[in-house]
């Protein structure tokens, strides 16, 4: 585990541990509230989703959701949310518990009253492996239940992706690419470890081992990223039904030339499973592409003199400049250098 990772992971455990477990309500206070946050700016995006079956299963098991306020609603301060998630279990398990994870954490995420992009996501992430953990404990049929769960929020220029499982998101800019998450996954570990190569791990019978997901165990730790857009910038958040069939290459000659980007992003997701589909479907293939086509930059309006109020955060530097160093240097971990 990276220090960045481990100082947001342990930040927001604390914060997590310190809220009520009483249900939330958007009350009138934290709509006040939310009013008087104002974003810098604000990303205008285009979003093209498609899931598939597959040309194999006989039922598909991957769910993408998404929420993007209006502009002037109270919770757009909370930012856009967008996810993908790959059920599994057998006996339609997999697909409850891919509905179950993108319903909890989008109506969690938007009613946490925390400041905090991170502690919403690690709160709506918890309840939602809470609640399919019980479920699966509850019911004979369901007790293998689980789900990857690979989440995106866009705030002013920001992507914040938090992500369980071996589903992915890639940043695609200027020609290259990057994957932004790290798989949570057996064959993973050892390309890491140095004891397998990527290849290697492409053939491995043990690749769809996953070691770590929503709803299999009483708890679970979210890893999070952090990614400043610009402008062109596209993001794909992918289930492994794409990349079983597609490599790095692939997605850039697919998905991330001008001519593919400027189809837009349904008929590039749409493309993209068919050609998964034509090199042996094997699984559920879902695809959510965001496209970043400008950054605008909001108004601000004049401030008396006075405590001046602070936007939403993805963290708060002065009250944790570590978590906040921490943060910063995910920011810079891109190929493509940090933008700020």
């Amino acid at each position: 585990m990276s220090e960045e990772q481990a100082a947001l992971r342990e930040d927001s455990v604390q914060s997590s541990a310190e809220k009520q477990v009483t249900d939330r309500v958007v009350t009138e206070e934290l709509i006040a509230g939310w009013k008087a946050l104002k974003p810098s700016c604000y990303a205008r995006l285009v979003v093209g989703a498609k899931t598939d079956l597959g040309s194999v299963r006989e039922n598909n098991e991957d769910k993408f959701d998404f929420l993007e306020p209006a502009r002037d609603s109270p919770i757009s301060y909370k930012g856009r949310l967008y996810g993908i998630a790959d059920g599994m279990g057998g006996h339609s398990a997999g697909q409850i518990a891919s509905e179950l994870a993108l319903k909890t954490v989008i109506r969690t995420y938007y009613t946490d009253q925390s400041s905090r992009i991170v502690n919403s996501l690690h709160y709506a992430i918890a309840e939602a492996n809470g609640l399919i953990f019980d479920t699966a404990q509850m019911i004979q049929d369901r007790r293998d239940m689980g789900t990857t769960l690979t989440l995106g929020v866009v705030y002013e220029d920001r992507l914040i992706v938090a992500h369980t499982g071996d589903s992915r998101a890639y940043l695609l800019r200027d020609g290259e690419i990057e994957q932004i998450t790290q798989d949570h996954s057996w064959v993973a570990e050892q390309v890491s470890m140095g004891a397998l190569t990527l290849e290697q791990a492409q053939l491995s019978p043990f690749r769809n081992i996953i070691t770590r997901s929503i709803g299999t165990q009483p708890n679970v730790e979210p890893d999070f990223y952090a990614v400043d857009l610009l402008e062109g910038d596209r993001i794909l958040f992918c289930s492994d039904g794409l990349t079983t069939h597609l490599d790095q290459a692939d997605l850039i000659r697919l998905a991330g030339t001008k001519a593919t980007i400027d189809a837009g992003p349904s008929m590039t997701s749409m493309k993209l499973i068919e050609v998964a589909n034509e090199r042996g479907g094997r699984d559920n293939i879902t695809v959510l592409i965001l496209d970043v086509i400008e950054i605008e930059q909001v108004e601000q309006p004049d401030r008396e003199e006075g405590p001046v109020d602070e936007s939403l955060t993805f963290i708060d530097e002065d009250e944790d400049p570590q978590m906040a160093a921490s943060a910063k240097k995910g920011r810079g971990r891109s190929l493509f250098g940090s933008t700020r």
